[in-house]
């Protein structure tokens, strides 16, 4: 079997630990024919957030927070299963997960400041209203 082409980066310097990754396989459904009852093809590939140590404490805070629907016991799950040999399902899976990490770890947007519009530029807005009132006005039949 070939090596994965992990690491998996989360963001930055920040990786899926290999170690802390929890595979399962199991019979996929889909395409395959007869090789997809014999074969586990499908795969769950599991991450225990709440007790791991290769987030910083900021983003796994922030991820425990944003995932929380998500998670069973801490614990974040992704499945592949839609390719027919176990090995593309297993990159598929560690991609979506790393994905899904790097998304619940991003900080939040900053906050926007409002600002107020240029009165010429609103001035100029009624202005043209004003005129496109003014001849759809003229186009009525009205004077006939």
């Amino acid at each position: 079997m070939d090596v994965m082409s992990g690491p998996y980066v989360i963001r930055g310097s920040v990786s899926l630990p290999e170690a802390e990754l929890i595979w399962r396989f199991s019979r996929s459904s889909g395409p395959g024919g007869q090789h997809v009852n014999t074969s586990d093809s499908q795969v769950e590939l599991r991450f225990d957030l709440a007790r791991t140590e290769a987030l910083p404490e900021v983003w796994k805070a922030r991820a425990l927070d944003r995932l929380a629907s998500r998670l069973v016991g801490g614990v974040v799950s992704v499945r592949a299963s839609e390719h027919r040999s176990q090995w593309r399902n297993r990159e598929t899976a560690a991609v979506r997960l790393a994905t899904l990490l790097a998304e619940a770890t991003a900080p939040p947007p900053k906050p926007r400041r409002a600002t107020k519009i240029p009165r010429g530029i609103n001035e100029r807005r009624l202005r043209e209203k004003k005129a496109r009132a003014q001849t759809k006005k003229g186009r009525s039949g009205q004077d006939w």
